[in-house]
């Protein structure tokens, strides 16, 4: 049977292509195939440890590759090896990232095509699949904010569209009119689970309607009509920015990872899609319609082959990668060059939340390139009034209310990093952080040592108890992300810190996690300088001096260990207000407790597994010789903060503090 009889499963129109677009269309999905088989014998001899095919899904990868213009980003995923090739990315540079080689776009720190690349205008997919989905939402923000008139395209599967990412990123890109292509890649199979087992719908696109977003569906293997609706769709959408969900239906002709397999794909589906092999029945329109010659196919294929053992002999070729434990710690944060603007001219006496609010619009005023995004901080203030008058000063476009989905918004403000813009998040309470951990812990945390991406985006944290908000209102949480390489952590205890560390703050070019106590709101005051001013980071203040012992604490923790120590003036002690918890100021820390010999460190979080522990390993491991007790840390009970007003007195640790303290001093 000849190739003429066996593909004949569409029917292509040429259109108004021309020959060298259609051998451009052909050579684009050969080479990526090509490619493919390769790896698939490396893989065999061990050359490379994994792959995830997307053999049969070519037509999809290089058709919306090739219907972006080279400026616009694109959010791949496993099977999009066509994106990377049509976007002209060096083979060997691909290669080398596979064998985990410095070549390659992460320093041998991640593999496949878990990598982006400002430079090719892509941005690779984390496993966690979904944030990416939110990711271009930022990205398609940013491009409607600059004006730029251009789209964003982002990949997943049809399992994926189970994710909450991908609720979240379609309906905040149809609440916030952003041109985004969502397109999904109907292949049938999540891993083993069936598309029937994965949604209850005829068709993903029909979701489009839930969202007011408009939908398409297009015949995935068919790459005139990949390349060519595509084409339409984007363009339309560069004159009239708006978010298109778009489904292709494909198939996945090999197993989710070539681990895996295909026994559980019945024969006859996999026989059925095998004649609508994406590349064969293009080649064979193309000869029939005398475009491609053998002569001509011999001649490109060859050329490929050598393409591709040229760039394999070079990444082969190149040596193991080499690190050093101090090159793989400095790389895990961007080197931030402090600016230290000084407190200067007149101060005024404030609360803490002014202190904050007038950072923030200064901040603003100095950088045009900040977005402050939350729920309800537009017209309302947010729920603590802290951007209050914003909408009147910076207008809607900076200021901007957000539906309720802390995960999209958080791969939101990393768009907008990657696109070059700085953000403010206000996760409108810090427990709610949980509802975007994934994003934070695992996007914003680890992007710049993964592939040298900052994640320029300040995470306000309202936090804290005192307050009888109970269980889900009053967590302070810091100590969910100071275990989190990547991530900077602050938590201000005073009016005059709260301003200088905001600035720092949003001037840093690495994701902060700003924690703000809500009870020191309103009930702290101090004189505050009302110009713009920085503080730095890692730098701890010594609030009080003495040789007894140290006291060592943060947030709203300070100020109980400062009413205890006025209380009981025959205690000298030196009190360390940590301000910055990552970075930590370690050596004061050291200077103090091997002048006075003895800790007591006192944070509001529950105690196992809170800084405090860490603190007190620090001191335990780097100053032992000069203790003369056990450090001693004190917390909150080992419960969920209760609401009812005793109860929360009596799960706190300020009224037990001083008790504690005393037991130390009398060791």
């Amino acid at each position: 049977m000849s190739n003429s009889d066996q593909f004949t499963a569409f029917k292509y129109s040429k259109g108004n292509h021309s020959k060298k677009k259609l051998i451009q269309l052909y050579k684009n999905m050969l080479k990526p195939r090509m490619i493919e088989k390769k790896m698939l014998i490396l893989l065999r001899q061990g050359k490379i440890s994994k792959w995830f095919s997307g053999i049969g899904q070519e037509a999809i990868s290089v058709g919306v590759a090739m219907a972006l213009e080279k400026e616009e980003y694109i959010l791949p995923m496993h099977r999009n090896l066509g994106v990377f090739t049509t976007r002209e990315v060096p083979l060997y540079r691909l290669f080398s990232q596979w064998q985990g080689k410095a070549s390659g776009f992460t320093k041998g720190r991640d593999r496949s095509f878990h990598f982006g690349t400002q430079e090719y205008k892509i941005v690779g997919m984390i496993s966690h699949l979904g944030p990416q989905l939110g990711v271009a939402d930022g990205i398609a923000l940013a491009s409607k904010l600059k004006r730029l008139y251009t789209v964003t395209a982002v990949f997943t599967g049809e399992g994926g569209t189970s994710e909450g990412d991908f609720h979240e990123a379609l309906n905040v890109a149809s609440v916030w009119q952003l041109p985004v292509l969502f397109c999904v890649e109907n292949n049938g199979y999540g891993l083993s689970t069936p598309a029937k087992e994965q949604y209850n719908c005829e068709n993903i696109a029909d979701r489009g309607v839930g969202y007011g977003m408009e939908s398409h569906i297009i015949e995935g293997n068919n790459i005139l009509k990949v390349y060519g609706e595509v084409s339409k769709i984007a363009e339309s959408v560069r004159n009239n920015p708006r978010p298109v969900l778009i489904e292709f239906k494909t198939f996945r002709m090999r197993g989710h990872e070539e681990a895996s397999g295909t026994k559980y794909v019945p024969q006859d589906l996999l026989d059925t899609w095998n004649k609508k092999d994406p590349l064969l029945n293009f080649e064979v329109f193309l000869k029939n319609e005398s475009i491609l010659s053998n002569d001509l196919e011999t001649e490109i294929k060859a050329e490929i082959t050598k393409e591709i053992s040229e760039h394999l002999s070079i990444a082969f070729d190149e040596s193991i990668i080499e690190s050093t434990k101090a090159i793989e710690l400095n790389d895990v944060y961007k080197e931030f060059k402090y600016q230290c603007i000084k407190e200067e001219g007149i101060e005024k006496e404030i609360r803490y939340i002014d202190a904050l609010s007038e950072g923030l619009k200064q901040s603003m005023e100095r950088h045009d390139d900040l977005v402050i995004m939350g729920q309800d901080v537009a017209e309302y203030g947010g729920v603590f009034k802290v951007t209050e008058n914003f909408v009147e000063l910076f207008g809607k476009d900076r200021v901007r209310n957000t539906p309720i989905c802390e995960s999209a918004i958080v791969e939101t403000a990393m768009g907008l990093s990657i696109a070059n813009m700085k953000c403010v998040m206000e996760m409108q309470f810090a427990d709610f952080a949980s509802s975007g951990f994934n994003p934070i812990v695992n996007y914003l945390a680890k992007s710049f040592y993964r592939w040298n991406q900052t994640a320029d985006v300040v995470i306000r944290m309202p936090c804290g108890g005192g307050v009888t908000a109970g269980p889900f209102h009053s967590q302070t949480n810091e100590a969910w992300f100071t275990k989190t390489p990547g991530l900077k952590v602050v938590y201000p205890a005073f009016p005059k810190d709260a301003k200088g560390l905001l600035a720092t703050a949003i001037n840093d070019p690495n994701p902060v996690l700003f924690f703000e106590h809500k009870g020191l709101y309103r009930s702290i005051r101090e004189d505050v300088p009302t110009n713009y001013y920085t503080t730095p980071f890692g730098e701890a203040s010594v609030l009080k001096q003495g040789n007894d012992v140290t006291v060592i604490s943060y947030g709203a923790g300070v100020h109980w260990a400062l009413e205890t120590l006025d209380a009981n003036p025959d205690i000298l002690a030196d009190m360390i207000d940590l301000r910055t918890l990552q970075p930590l100021d370690v050596e004061t820390i050291f200077i103090s407790v091997k002048k006075t010999g003895k800790a007591i460190i006192l944070q509001e979080d529950s105690l196992f597994g809170g800084i405090a522990s860490d603190i007190s390993a620090l001191i335990m491991e780097n100053c032992f010789e000069f203790l003369d007790a056990p450090v001693k840390r004190v917390a909150s009970l080992e419960t969920p903060i209760p609401f009812a007003s005793q109860l929360e007195q009596q799960y706190l640790p300020k009224d037990r503090f001083e008790e504690e303290l005393k037991a130390l001093l009398n060791y």
